[in-house]
């Protein structure tokens, strides 16, 4: 079975979605939920379900380098074979994804390539799009470029706003990046196309 670390750094809905679907599978289990924020209110429910719980507050380190030392040696007490992003609002250096290559994972709320980086809703309305979605890829040096492992699409609707579009892309990241981790921990890298 292989072990799962996860880093977030807020509510941590996509973790739970992770970690339902790993206790209903079978095929993984988590080993640690980590955060940036000691406030992250998906350490609390972690551990409510019994996962080991580490808050790593970045704002205590005085450099990058630093705070990836720290995490990476919380996340490596735990020997995870695959580390999820969910929701983990920190840019990485090459240094900290060379230590994990080929076994670091995140979602990201746009059709990558479309709008790598931040407010992803508001440059998909603002272009027109017809169609919004998310995007599970493999994490690379490169920011939001790694191959792509899963995408899922929503419909751009008249009127939407951020908030609107924001949560019909979030009901189908709990979709896809589940589906996503269970074929990688398979050892299958074929994409996952969620409608």
């Amino acid at each position: 079975m292989k072990r799962v670390a996860i880093l977030i750094s807020g509510g941590g809905s996509n973790m739970l979605a992770l970690v339902r679907d790993m206790a209903e599978g079978g095929y993984a289990r988590p080993v640690l939920v980590a955060a940036n924020d000691p406030r992250a209110g998906g350490l609390a429910k972690a551990a409510a379900l019994d996962i080991p719980t580490a808050a790593i507050d970045h704002r205590a380190y005085p450099t990058r380098e630093a705070f990836e030392a720290a995490l990476a040696e919380k996340i490596d007490a735990t020997r995870p074979d695959i580390l999820c992003l969910a929701g983990f609002m920190r840019i990485l250096t090459p240094g900290f994804i060379h230590r994990y290559e080929g076994r670091m994972l995140n979602i990201h709320p746009s059709l990558l390539p479309k709008y790598p980086g931040l407010h992803t809703h508001a440059r998909a309305l603002a272009a027109g799009d017809a169609q919004a979605g998310c995007t599970v890829h493999e994490v690379t040096a490169d920011l939001d470029a790694g191959p792509i492992l899963g995408q899922a699409r929503v419909p751009v609707l008249p009127g939407d706003t951020q908030e609107t579009l924001a949560a019909r892309v979030l009901t189908q990241e709990h979709r896809l990046y589940p589906a996503v981790l269970r074929r990688f921990a398979a050892g299958d890298r074929t994409p996952v196309l969620l409608p």
